[in-house]
């Protein structure tokens, strides 16, 4: 009974003050689960904002122009996970999944780690566990929530 009442006042707190578990300040959303991680719902600011720099860097590395299946976006505070699909404008051209752990840093999402080669599925769920353990040493204060998955 203990438990469960410290479960209830837990998340109580956590929905109430909007903080992930990072204890950065999250965004309300229908989508929003106790830890504080939303998925930005499409057609939002910060949606297009996350896939805007997404869109860069393949534009960058590959010189392609995509439009991107979204398959995971979670949002922490200044955290998120992006996981996508991208392919041609036209729909004709399918591309390498791609994804990314992102900061917002100034106002500004900016991408600090893609995984090297594959997707997430390519990998056993052991080595992706300890890319994202790899990702929590790197940035204290990353929340494991935004991972696919949690």
């Amino acid at each position: 009974m203990k438990r469960a009442v410290l479960l209830f006042a837990l998340f109580f707190c956590v929905e109430e003050t909007g903080f992930c578990a990072s204890g950065a300040p999250s965004r309300p959303s229908a989508q929003a689960s106790p830890e504080g991680v939303y998925i930005p719902p499409p057609g939002s600011t910060e949606r297009k904002a996350l896939l805007d720099v997404m869109r860069r860097e393949i534009r960058k590395r590959h010189h392609l122009d995509v439009v991107f299946v979204v398959r995971n976006m979670r949002v922490c505070g200044e955290w998120a996970w992006v996981g996508t699909l991208p392919e041609s404008p036209d729909g004709t051209n399918h591309y390498e999944d791609f994804s990314a752990l992102l900061r917002k840093t100034d106002g500004v999402w900016v991408i600090v780690d893609i995984p090297g080669g594959g997707s997430d599925d390519d990998a056993s769920t052991d080595g992706v566990m300890e890319y994202y353990n790899g990702l929590k040493d790197r940035f204290p204060g990353l929340p494991a929530a935004i991972f696919p998955l949690n």
